[in-house]
């Protein structure tokens, strides 16, 4: 007997789907302003001249760029109650996928400001300029407009990634999706509608950081 495809229950879930998106795009919005300002921060310490300091955020890049973001976002949620420090699912998801996103957009960052020749800080200096001027108004721009093609697909592969705070109840898409699929007993296209949304925020998310970089950035920016 073959399986027949039905989307008669698509209408009434309409409005689960829209608030799983919704949240989906609430947290990589948050995660992005957020793991975007950690990572200059620390891509600026880890070119200070404080060793420890630079050594403190390596060994922070290395233990999460080489760990799963479950255990992280589990370490979080579950673990960290266990001192005293309780978080809502929404705030650990947060706090989880921004430190994960910052570990690997703090390298992509400093990869941009290591691309900036020095000679454009040197004639900075020359001019009178302080160091926290030509870090911000000189050397961050030029460094921000080379990685932009890789910051914006490493928010893409956040929001993707993001998928995983159902373990904890996060009703994002991906949870509401789990929560169709069990009553409607429609597996197959609950989770091809939900592929197609993911593709959409995807596809939408790009054209907007290029836009958005374009509008800040500049012309050049792809």
């Amino acid at each position: 007997m073959g399986y027949g495809l039905s989307f008669g229950w698509l209408k009434d879930a309409a409005g689960a789907i829209a608030h799983g998106a919704a949240m989906t795009v609430f947290l990589i919005a948050c995660t992005t302003v957020l793991g975007i300002l950690i990572s200059i921060l620390f891509a600026a310490a880890r070119r200070s001249r404080y060793g420890v300091l630079r050594k403190a955020v390596a060994v922070y890049v290395e233990v999460v760029r080489n760990t799963p973001f479950l255990v992280q976002l589990f370490f979080i949620y579950f673990g960290l109650p266990s001192l005293g420090i309780r978080l809502d699912p929404i705030v650990a998801a947060i706090v989880a996928m921004t430190l994960n996103m910052a570990a690997y957009t703090t390298e992509i960052v400093g990869a941009g400001l290591d691309a900036v020749p020095k000679g454009q800080s040197e004639a900075a200096f020359a001019l009178g300029l302080k160091p926290r001027q030509v870090f911000v108004k000189i050397i961050l721009p030029q460094a921000l407009k080379v990685i932009f093609p890789a910051l914006t697909s490493q928010v893409i592969i956040m929001m993707l990634e993001s998928a995983v705070v159902s373990q904890i109840a996060v009703r994002e898409l991906a949870h509401e999706a789990d929560l169709l699929q069990a009553r409607t007993f429609r597996s197959f296209e609950t989770y091809f509608v939900v592929t197609l949304i993911y593709l959409g925020l995807s596809m939408a998310l790009r054209r907007l950081f290029v836009a958005g970089g374009r509008r800040v950035l500049g012309a050049g920016v792809s």
